[in-house]
């Protein structure tokens, strides 16, 4: 039997589908989707046995979504709607999960070039961000110390010199906007890189599931192009994205220190751009295409 034949519960509190056998055009998608991922995981060391172990994990954990109301979540339910055996699944409910942890340079360095780039007193006439003095009543000194004074701000500096983040110009500190991201390490681009991908695929899959209201997840795409076009595509993507950037983080600031203190206010955001070129997409098969 071929199809997406499934079994729902109106009365759940989580999603409930689940098919039978899944659309041939969402598996054609995924084979699609992964193979970056693939690619990164072979680049570091991930094996496919080491990667079904997480994944394996990672079922379980999401089953936990799928609840039925009134119902317990058994092991073997759980089993039966990710296909993983029971005895796996008492195992990893049991056991603790790893939270994903952002390093403290991360969540300041962050801070800081957002509320450089954002607050009133460290912005100049025309909206960007202002050359800062090294101490004084609005400088470099004054803004780490307003996000934290854990940190030192030469630490800072010096790091954010030595990535090109900031540079140093007769006693003044002086922002590249570029560097939006505040850290080049790998643990730092890792958890950008999970959190970012996480929630532009959480978007598409609220989309994908007719998830109401939708989420903006737009893209354009043109092929056929020459090196140059892409370039020039490319250099303007770049302008307009970094725009968009300073303009949400600028309103998003704002907002934030208005619902400072508000018991409602428990959501987060994210909003992001991207730019992508290959000479081709990647291989797909002749019955994915069809």
């Amino acid at each position: 039997m071929r199809g997406a034949a499934s079994v729902s519960s109106s009365k759940g509190t989580g999603p409930q589908v689940q098919s039978i056998e899944p659309p041939k055009a969402y598996v054609g998608a995924l084979k699609f989707l992964l193979r970056p991922l693939v690619r990164g995981l072979i680049a570091h060391g991930m094996t496919f046995p080491h990667f079904c172990t997480l994944l394996k994990s990672v079922f379980v954990d999401v089953a936990g979504e799928f609840t039925v109301e009134g119902k317990r979540l058994t092991d073997s339910r759980v089993s039966l709607i990710t296909g993983v055996h029971r005895k796996d699944v008492k195992r990893l409910r049991e056991t603790p999960r790893d939270a994903i942890v952002r390093s403290p340079y991360v969540t300041i360095g962050a801070q800081v070039a957002g509320h450089w780039t954002g607050r009133a007193p460290y912005l100049d006439d025309a909206g960007a961000p202002r050359a800062l003095p090294r101490s004084g009543p609005v400088s470099f000194d004054s803004l780490v110390e307003s996000i934290s004074k854990d940190l030192r701000s030469r630490t800072l500096l010096d790091e954010w010199l030595r990535q090109g983040m900031v540079t140093l110009d007769d006693g003044l500190v002086r922002l590249n906007t570029q560097s939006f991201i505040p850290n080049r390490g790998f643990d730092d681009l890792a958890y950008y890189y999970g959190r970012n991908l996480h929630d532009h695929i959480a978007a598409a899959t609220h989309n994908l599931e007719g998830g109401t209201p939708p989420f903006l997840e737009r893209s354009t795409y043109y092929d056929g192009l020459t090196p140059r076009s892409v370039a020039d595509l490319e250099a303007r993507a770049r302008a307009i994205g970094m725009d968009a950037l300073v303009k949400m983080n600028r309103e998003a600031l704002h907002l934030a220190r208005k619902d400072d203190g508000n018991p409602d206010a428990t959501l987060r955001m994210n909003f992001g751009v991207y730019f992508f070129k290959s000479e081709k997409d990647a291989p797909m098969d002749k019955d994915d295409k069809e």
